[in-house]
């Protein structure tokens, strides 16, 4: 490990512990920064509500510390959206925001669009599927953003059991990203969840950020963000413990070939690959392959985007 990586983790990975409440509060006041909590959601009835209640009880109603709970809806087809808002939500639709650009499927396009929707100067993302959800989740990774003027994005790191095991990482985390991390980009060696879905940020990085439209959100985000503000500018925070639901192998794969793609835009910009999967399912003549596409589109920066520009004046 790099030393410069070495000295991040001593000073640049925290516990939620080390930054008591009543710290954090200090600072919020003090500085006037407002936070919105944005969870980007799909079929997800059996788990947003929860989410959303535990967030609004201890960090809105019993601690003023999150101003708003957006969750933005991208093509549900069960009560999410009801759900959600019942628990005291705003619910936003994907295809409401930016109508003049067609949306594509993918959780990035749905954090890139939420921008737009949110009034935060910290946006925080937490993904909609999790279980046993606790605030320590926002409080953690928001807390550093509020209290270190020079941190500028923060990931939730924690430990990830499958099937009752333990352990530290996604499969796809350490099959895929951890080793392009730390081939390519080593400085960004030390994170324990690169494409943890719960992070905060600083609005005002995350309008100058490409968003890739898919499941290679969260490793393009890191990079680019290595590159534009350097590592000393970023976080983590142990919250504890990660319970979600698991994808099966074959949609570990697509996310795989997604994240791949993104690294491999970044290492060479202009030198294409081919952006398709084939994958194979035993049917009643044998194996039978099914090739999808790869996710290649990425979203501007915000501040490029007419509407928002028109918005920050407004």
């Amino acid at each position: 490990m790099l030393e410069e990586v070495e000295h991040w983790l001593a000073t640049r990975s925290w516990s939620v512990a080390d930054r008591p409440l009543h710290r954090i509060l200090a600072a919020k006041q003090r500085t006037g920064r407002t936070v919105s909590v944005v969870l980007p959601a799909l079929d997800e009835e059996e788990t947003v509500g929860d989410i959303v209640t535990v967030i609004r009880h201890d960090l809105v109603e019993q601690t003023p510390l999150v101003d708003e709970i957006v969750v933005v809806d991208s093509g549900s087809t069960d009560r999410t959206s009801e759900v959600a808002a019942r628990a005291g939500a705003r619910v936003v639709h994907r295809d409401e925001i930016l109508p003049r650009l067609p949306a594509v499927p993918g959780k990035g396009e749905v954090l890139w669009r939420s921008l737009l929707v949110t009034g935060g100067d910290i946006l925080c993302f937490v993904d909609a599927d999790l279980r046993e959800f606790s605030s320590d989740f926002v409080l953690g990774i928001v807390g550093p953003l509020l209290t270190e003027p020079d941190v500028q994005l923060v990931k939730a790191m924690y430990d990830r059991p499958l099937g009752g095991a333990a352990g530290q990482g996604g499969r796809v985390t350490e099959l895929m990203a951890r080793p392009l991390l730390n081939m390519h980009w080593p400085q960004l060696a030390g994170f324990v969840q690169p494409l943890g879905g719960e992070y905060a940020a600083r609005r005002s990085l995350l309008e100058r950020l490409p968003f890739p439209v898919g499941y290679g959100v969260e490793l393009g985000m890191l990079v680019d963000a290595l590159h534009l503000v350097g590592l000393d500018a970023l976080a983590q925070v142990d919250v504890g413990v990660r319970r979600h639901r698991h994808q099966d192998g074959q949609a570990l794969g697509r996310m795989a070939a997604a994240i791949y793609r993104t690294a491999q835009l970044r290492l060479a910009r202009g030198h294409l690959v081919r952006p398709a999967l084939t994958q194979f399912e035993r049917g009643e003549d044998g194996f039978e392959p099914s090739t999808y596409p790869v996710d290649t589109e990425e979203r501007p920066p915000m501040v490029e985007i007419a509407e928002y520009a028109e918005r920050k004046v407004a």
